[in-house]
């Protein structure tokens, strides 16, 4: 037989075309394997599990593509292609190592002979790469306290996993983490056919900030992972790209302009409207209040010049409805005086007095560059998961001073309904709240560091987590905190409300 023919017959036996000369991109179709053993595939031992992390950009190590990524299973490194010349193919010649694993289509390739493998023992790396959960999982997360074991053998429970700081994002880490302990969220972004028909405009990478959400949440709750903590390396350049470099990991920031903005970017994200309703982010965490606002006349007037300005419209009290995602609660001043013994006074305020300004009667003057306003909040509809900001720091034009003040609160048990009027307290079904998350700023303002406290509902206890650093601590101890943000979840005689689905 000519060479011809040799060709022929060896392309009829693979059953592909001839590969390529030129470096390709494309994946050229596989070898078909169906009718050889899984066993024939030499290479599933030089597999190491070690070193395998998902958690970085799809990004090929050498051309920065992200086209066609592959994962080496042996050093862990990502490379594009799978052609003669590319680059998986060039380091699984130069190195030795064989066993690939698309990033993109879990599919499983021995290289440089360039065939398919199926094989049920890799299952466990698919998963971790991209986890999912049945709703039969998802509503036994809360009612679990089962531990997991790393490849390293460290013991964690899903849920309550650390985050990598990768330069200064624990701003970052502690409202993702909290975000992930809120029930109805988690439920939501646990599966993602609940938002993968969501359509957005062309062009349009919003939708990118929901699907690194998403897999962030399936991975700090994933009960298979290879390791003890997660990076939210991927979450985080989805924000700095969506908030156009407004937050960075590179640079510390306030949780609280973070989770604002976050929370805000979720529902346009997932083409929420003004209706309470229209995204999981409202149904959540959406609430309502009634301000009423009045204009105050300039002190240097006369009395009379002011009480003739009082009669205009222009000095009339106005009534506004106003959706809120979460409460400010404004901490009163810190002493200016030392004690007896010369040492700083550590003042403490107690959560109800606080929240008295949104009674509807407590008035508070707010001035801006020109005029003075006296406004009255007045709570007209608790949302499910109520999040409370206390205000700690204040900016002027030098520097930024930071109020130490101890906010005493219940963990358990909480009732916003004293703050409200009966009328609008008998239209909630319930106003009792328990305490979820709580996040802690330590330190000087723009220098320290923050942490949060969780619920893991499945035991019953308390986790303090600060990027890496997990560690239990009793309830008694999160009140000492000098908590900054707060989040609470209406309690309700089941125990769970029955207008969330997963």
């Amino acid at each position: 037989m000519n060479s011809n023919g040799v060709k022929r017959k060896a392309d009829d036996l693979y059953d592909i075309d001839p590969m390529p000369d030129e470096d390709d991109d494309f994946d050229p179709p596989a070898k078909k394997i169906e009718h050889l053993p899984h066993r024939l595939c030499p290479y599933l031992d030089t597999i190491n599990r070690q070193v395998l992390d998902f958690d970085f950009e799809k990004l090929c190590s050498v051309s920065l593509s992200r086209i066609n990524v592959y994962a080496c299973l042996v050093c862990g490194k990502y490379f594009q292609g799978r052609g003669t010349n590319t680059h998986a193919y060039t380091h699984s010649v130069a190195e030795s190592h064989h066993v690939f694993l698309n990033l993109h289509t879990l599919k499983f390739y021995c290289l440089p002979d360039n065939y398919e493998i199926v094989d049920s023992s890799l299952d466990d790396i698919k998963y971790v790469l991209n986890p999912t959960f049945t709703s039969d999982h998802i509503r036994t997360l809360d009612n679990t306290d089962k531990l997991s074991r790393a490849i390293d053998g460290t013991l964690y429970l899903p849920g309550i996993v650390g985050l990598n700081n990768i330069k200064a994002n624990d701003y970052c880490n502690v409202v993702l983490q909290a975000l992930c302990h809120v029930t109805p969220l988690r439920d939501y972004f646990l599966r993602e056919i609940n938002y993968a028909r969501v359509k957005r405009p062309p062009g349009d990478s919003s939708f990118l900030l929901v699907q690194r959400f998403g897999e962030l949440m399936r991975k700090l709750w994933n009960p298979r992972n290879f390791k003890a903590h997660v990076s939210p390396h991927e979450m985080l350049q989805a924000v700095v790209l969506w908030s156009r470099k407004k937050f960075q990991f590179t640079k510390q920031g306030d949780p609280i302009d973070f989770l604002s903005w976050f929370l805000n970017a979720l529902h346009l994200a997932l083409n929420g409207t003004k209706a309470p309703d229209s995204s999981i982010i409202y149904r959540t965490f959406l609430g309502a209040m009634r301000i009423r606002t009045r204009k105050i006349p300039p002190v240097e007037l006369e009395e009379k010049q002011r009480s003739e300005l009082l009669l205009t419209q222009e000095y009339q009290e106005t009534v506004a409805d106003s959706p809120f995602l979460y409460l400010t609660c404004d901490l009163p001043p810190p002493p200016l005086f030392k004690d007896e013994i010369m040492e700083n006074i550590i003042p403490q305020v107690n959560l109800y007095n606080l929240l008295m300004k949104f009674n509807g009667e407590t008035e508070k003057e707010y001035k801006t560059y020109k005029e003075n306003f006296m406004k009255k909040f007045e709570i007209t509809k608790l949302p499910p998961y109520l999040i409370l900001y206390v205000k700690r720091f204040t900016k002027n034009t030098f520097f930024v001073e930071k109020n130490p003040t101890i906010v005493n609160f219940p963990v358990k048990s909480i009732d916003f309904g004293d703050f409200l009027s009966p009328e609008i307290k008998s239209l909630h079904k319930s106003t009792v709240y328990d305490l979820v998350a709580n996040i802690v700023h330590d330190g000087e303002p723009e220098k320290g560091t923050y942490r949060v406290h969780v619920l893991h509902k499945g035991n019953g206890k308390w986790y303090e987590m600060q990027d890496l650093h997990v560690t239990d601590i009793l309830p008694q101890m999160i009140t000492l905190t000098e908590a900054y943000i707060q989040i609470y979840e209406m309690k309700f005689d089941e125990n769970r409300d029955p207008s969330f689905g997963s």
